[in-house]
């Protein structure tokens, strides 16, 4: 092994690097964080693109240094699955929030209409909520607006007010719709179910209470999967799964709650170091020993990159690493570090 070889020989794993991780319903993004640390034995744990605990599917994790590298996956597009449930609204714009009101004759009416016809549902995703649009995020959403999140400003009944952001929508497919009525209210439904592949910032919330606007019915998410980010799908990623974790609380009251349960024998094959999977997230440039000693001062080389590119060194002796994310430097033919990463990637408080 040489003095490079970022695997742990304890516990076999990278000591940075990215593990794709399928989150299950009922858990938070930060749940699989916290789990991830416990598995992967660093505090150095962070994830790309956040799901609702309403939410399942992928979630890029990055460990030890890889974690620097966490915002070029942000940015990158995603694909969904979303079921859609037009006849309604929500607080929330999905079903963890209260319906909005009793369904009105005309919304039911409508809903009948578009069972027997649903055109009008493909011309409104065509016309309005493809291509580059302007979306308004949930109300109850991370976003800040004064240092505060929008949901808890939501759910202290103040009216928030968020900024329109310019969003793409690349695919909006419609794939099955299915009619539905409630046994209790008698209510009309249609179930929507779509694909969607968006930029980054895209919210699939809001595109469904969009399309039931546009359609005069009311709409909501009833159910959401990510499928992928960028280059990295679900179909390789390591299912988690829940269990109920039984606490007393400050009160005395005995508290059930899901918590994220991963497999460490799991995550020890599925955990890929960084110089491996760096090529799926970023551009990349080989460099000599001569340009790898310059990086290392924080000069720039001579490189010709046209966006942040990944600087690999390659040597004969060793194995390939990571060394650095560099960008056009000021003079044309040159790369500057952004980032640059030491010769052994191993988090100083990862298990040894």
């Amino acid at each position: 092994m040489n003095d490079y070889d970022s695997v742990n020989e304890e516990n076999r794993l990278p000591s940075a690097g990215f593990l794709l991780v399928d989150k299950p319903k009922g858990v938070t993004s930060h749940d699989i964080v916290a789990a991830c640390r416990g598995v992967l034995h660093t505090r150095h744990v962070g994830h790309a693109g956040t799901l609702d605990p309403m939410a399942t599917g992928l979630l890029v994790i990055g460990f030890g240094s890889a974690t620097r590298l966490l915002k070029y996956v942000v940015g990158t597009s995603k694909t969904y699955e979303a079921v859609i449930r037009l006849g309604a609204s929500t607080s929330t714009d999905d079903a963890e929030g209260d319906i909005a009101g009793p369904q009105t004759e005309a919304a039911a009416a409508r809903i009948d209409a578009l069972s027997s016809d649903p055109t009008p549902i493909d011309a409104a995703i065509a016309d309005h909520l493809t291509g580059t649009i302007d979306q308004i995020p949930s109300t109850f959403s991370a976003i800040k607006v004064n240092g505060e999140r929008a949901y808890d400003l939501a759910r202290e009944g103040k009216d928030v007010q968020l900024a329109a952001r310019k969003i793409t929508i690349s695919d909006f497919t419609r794939n099955d719709v299915r009619a539905v009525t409630d046994s209790e209210t008698d209510a009309h439904y249609l179930e929507v179910t779509v694909s969607v592949t968006c930029s980054a910032g895209t919210y699939i919330r809001a595109l469904a209470r969009d399309l039931g606007a546009l359609l005069e019915v009311g709409g909501y998410l009833t159910y959401l999967r990510r499928t992928r980010i960028g280059a990295f799908t679900v179909e390789s990623a390591t299912v988690a799964a829940t269990k109920v974790k039984t606490f007393t609380d400050r009160q005395g009251v005995v508290q059930h709650r899901l918590k994220a349960n991963i497999d460490a024998e799991d995550v020890a094959k599925a955990a890929r170091d960084v110089t491996e999977v760096i090529g799926e997230v970023l551009p990349v440039v080989d460099i000599d020993e001569a340009q790898l000693r310059e990086i290392g001062f924080g000069r720039d080389i001579d490189a010709t990159v046209a966006a942040p590119t990944a600087a690999i060194f390659r040597s004969a002796h060793s194995a390939p690493r990571l060394c650095a994310i560099v960008e056009p430097g000021s003079m044309r033919g040159t790369a500057h570090p952004i980032a640059v990463f030491p010769r052994d990637t191993r988090s100083d408080d990862s298990k040894r």
